[in-house]
């Protein structure tokens, strides 16, 4: 996920985005999809494409209740609320986005099968055993106590749920590129090894029904997801600033081996 480094007013924020979706030649006043939406909402590594192949690998239906952890402006949880026809709910720290994913809730009318909700990811509003699976990208990398994080996701997932996820990990040298999409400093990253990833998860009580790295595939070496789109199209650039720096330090990071891309299926035993 792209960090967001500045607060709008909910106004601003409203204004922003329209103007964004009409300079790329979108009609408001109809309703949208959210495949037209894509460039916009699905800010992780590979965007629309990368979270069309983690659905396939989810195999989820339209009776499960799905929580979509760290949602940004709830591209995601459209996707799935449209195309599997479930139930999402959003979990978002950021007032700002939360403010956006509404409003595009409501532009795609499907504001009556997502809830959205500003709140943190290490002490989420849902009681016990509620969800039929968990969904995730590129989330992790900004959250330091990994334990904590993927313990509590655990604790609302259904026993026999799923957990779907898409992360940027450590790679075998150290990061040294700054800013990044997800942070701006050293001190706002928090990336961990593969191994330490997979050790967290399976001492959670995970089990793998697919994990893979697709650091050298097309999809992981699709980092323009993140660079600023053309005059007239729409992107981040509503949102994020200097994005063509921060992708082409992720990019930099990628070739020299400092971070890896994987994504999984694990089910809670």
């Amino acid at each position: 996920m792209c960090s967001l480094e500045q607060h709008y007013s909910a106004a601003d924020i409203e204004t922003r985005i329209l103007a964004g979706i009409r300079a790329a030649g979108l009609d408001t006043d109809r309703e949208l999809s959210p495949a037209e939406l894509g460039a916009l909402d699905h800010f992780h590594t590979g965007g629309l494409q990368a979270s069309r192949e983690l659905l396939v690998m989810a195999k989820l239906a339209a009776e499960h209740q799905v929580l979509d952890v760290g949602a940004g402006l709830a591209g995601c949880a459209r996707l799935l609320a449209a195309e599997v026809g479930c139930r999402v709910d959003c979990i978002e720290m950021s007032v700002d986005y939360c403010t956006g994913a509404l409003l595009l809730n409501r532009l795609t009318g499907l504001e009556e099968r997502i809830a959205v909700r500003q709140g943190s990811a290490l002490e989420m509003p849902y009681p016990d055993n509620t969800f039929d699976a968990v969904w995730m990208q590129n989330v992790g990398m900004n959250i330091a106590p990994k334990q904590r994080l993927y313990s509590e996701i655990v604790r609302v997932m259904k026993p026999g749920g799923r957990f779907v996820f898409q992360e940027v990990v450590a790679g075998h040298v150290p990061l040294s590129y700054f800013p990044l999409p997800w942070a701006t400093e050293p001190a706002h990253s928090h990336l961990v090894n593969t191994e330490e990833l997979l050790s967290v998860l399976e001492g959670c009580g995970l089990v793998a029904e697919r994990f893979e790295d697709v650091s050298d595939t097309q999809l992981g070496t699709n980092v323009a997801n993140s660079t600023p789109a053309p005059e007239g199209q729409l992107g981040l650039k509503i949102f994020v600033d200097d994005l063509a720096e921060k992708a082409g330090n992720a990019r930099r990071g990628l070739e020299e081996g400092q971070i890896r891309y994987v994504r999984g299926v694990f089910r809670l035993c």
